[in-house]
């Protein structure tokens, strides 16, 4: 099909995965296709059955859940009560395509236009702030200026993320021994905490006991986050969006889980403007994004840049 690569083919009543069909790897069978697609890099699924055959609704329901967009033959259409639905030509069927996540090209070439401006201009404030950040950060903490970290992009594509290292060099090392302290509750799919003993200059106090090392300086203020303008401007990432998840946390993704990942990841998002340090739930977290995912609007974007912009200067402020 025209503007599709093919990543493989699933055969539902049969196992024969590791075969091949018309060249096309057969990559899962019934019973695995839905953890399959769950952590490998699949945008959208193409589903087609007998006439004499039932849709499997389940499997259709559960790739909707997940943010994957979903193509049926018209001809055979169900009743779907999830996602948003529209009728297209894929090669020579016409499928109903159903998706949690749906915007017209207009839309996504206006959310396009507004990240390459943005990430234009991000781009040249990074580069005025190297001038500072660096010598400040290497004196502290000798090691290499910025950060890098592979990271879960849209629908399970994998990207290197960019920011000014705030750490110390053996953070990475260091964060399996701090899980127990982790703030965000229920299931471990991310990790915060209060002090970071990792974070560059963490011993630094004033007299109220909030850290003054440059460390929480780049983070309280967000300038770690300067570098992600490359990330947005390379097509990675979005100024707005949800949070890229690391792999290892990835791994652990539901299938609800997954719908976080439906779009592109943000620099920043809904989840951010809406009391990131007091959001201790992953649930919580997962809502928050889904209902950014589902509601999404240019107009939804701008509001959420300006609150951005709004709780950095009032997190300044209270510091």
């Amino acid at each position: 099909y025209d503007n599709f690569m093919i990543r493989g083919v699933v055969i539902l009543d049969q196992d024969r995965t590791g075969q091949q069909v018309s060249d096309i790897p057969v990559v899962a069978a019934g019973e695995d296709v839905l953890d399959y697609v769950c952590h490998e890099w699949v945008d959208e699924v193409f589903i087609k059955v007998p006439d004499s055959m039932e849709y499997p609704m389940n499997l259709i329901n559960s790739f909707i859940l997940m943010g994957v967009t979903v193509h049926l033959t018209l001809s055979k259409v169900e009743n779907i009560n999830e996602g948003k639905q529209l009728v297209e030509y894929l090669g020579s069927e016409t499928v109903l395509t159903t998706s949690i996540s749906m915007a017209a090209p207009k839309q996504l070439l206006y959310k396009r236009m507004m990240d390459i401006m943005g990430g234009i201009m991000g781009c040249l404030l990074t580069a005025v702030l190297f001038l500072f950040l660096a010598p400040a950060i290497y004196i502290r903490s000798p090691g290499p200026i910025f950060f890098s970290q592979v990271r879960i992009g849209q629908n399970g594509r994998r990207f290197k993320i960019y920011k000014f290292r705030s750490m110390y060099v053996d953070a990475e090392a260091k964060k399996k021994e701090l899980m127990e302290q982790n703030k965000i509750q229920g299931r471990p799919l991310m990790f915060k905490m209060d002090s970071d003993p990792r974070i560059i200059g963490s011993g630094r106090k004033n007299s109220r006991g909030v850290p003054q090392g440059i460390g929480y300086f780049i983070r309280r203020t967000s300038l770690d986050e300067f570098p992600q303008f490359w990330n947005v401007l390379k097509g990675e990432m979005s100024l707005v969006g949800t949070r890229p998840p690391t792999v290892d946390e990835w791994e652990q993704y539901s299938l609800q889980d997954r719908t976080r990942m439906a779009i592109k990841p943000g620099i920043t998002g809904l989840w951010q403007v809406s009391g990131r340090s007091d959001i201790t739930d992953f649930e919580e977290v997962v809502k928050l994004d889904t209902r950014y995912i589902k509601n999404w609007t240019i107009g939804l974007d701008c509001r959420i840049i300006l609150k951005t912009i709004g709780v950095i200067f009032n997190r300044n402020g209270a510091a």
